[in-house]
């Protein structure tokens, strides 16, 4: 897989912005490449048993669907999860091969990155965050970048633990 570099095609604050989190994808994408379908599967971690890089990928997709469809479109929220079980992402992940779901991430990544690039940064979602606000496009592509980030460093570790591969 060709990773796309964190540096912008050009200055401004949408394409710093969208280059930032298509580089956080592409490298979470990366740090998979190679993982047998066994190794997906495994939890590595004994306080965080559903933490593995099938799970990851899949919270990373479900993740954005929230924030994209659930929180800025204000559409209906059909994520798997619940009240009832709420890492039900993590936990079912393991029932899909890990190729699958990198597809259905990249191909959610595609269909998002139009989204991005029909509206305005400073648009506001129509749905609201915990404390009420809503909150504008601009703001909820920072908190992806973020998460998506942070989440790489889970796969860094659980990567390293599976195979000792290490990496950028």
């Amino acid at each position: 897989m060709t990773r796309i570099d964190d540096t912008p095609s050009a200055w401004d604050e949408r394409t710093q912005i969208t280059t930032f989190l298509d580089y956080a994808r592409d490298t979470a994408r990366a740090k998979c490449e190679g993982v047998s379908a066994e190794n997906a599967r495994k939890a590595l971690l004994p306080g965080s048993p559903l933490m593995t890089m099938s799970g990851v990928i899949n919270h990373l997709r479900w993740v954005e669907y929230y924030w994209f469809q659930v929180v800025f479109l204000g559409e209906e929220d059909r994520a798997p999860m619940t009240d009832e079980d709420p890492d039900r992402e993590m936990r079912t992940a393991v029932e899909f091969p890990l190729t699958q779901l990198l597809d259905e991430y990249a191909e959610q990544s595609a269909r998002y990155r139009e989204l991005v690039a029909g509206n305005a940064l400073d648009k506001q979602a129509r749905g609201t965050i915990r404390n009420g606000l809503h909150v504008d496009l601009r703001w909820i592509l920072l908190h992806l970048t973020e998460e998506t980030a942070r989440h790489n460093g889970h796969l860094d570790i659980l990567r390293e633990m599976l195979d000792g591969t290490t990496g950028d």
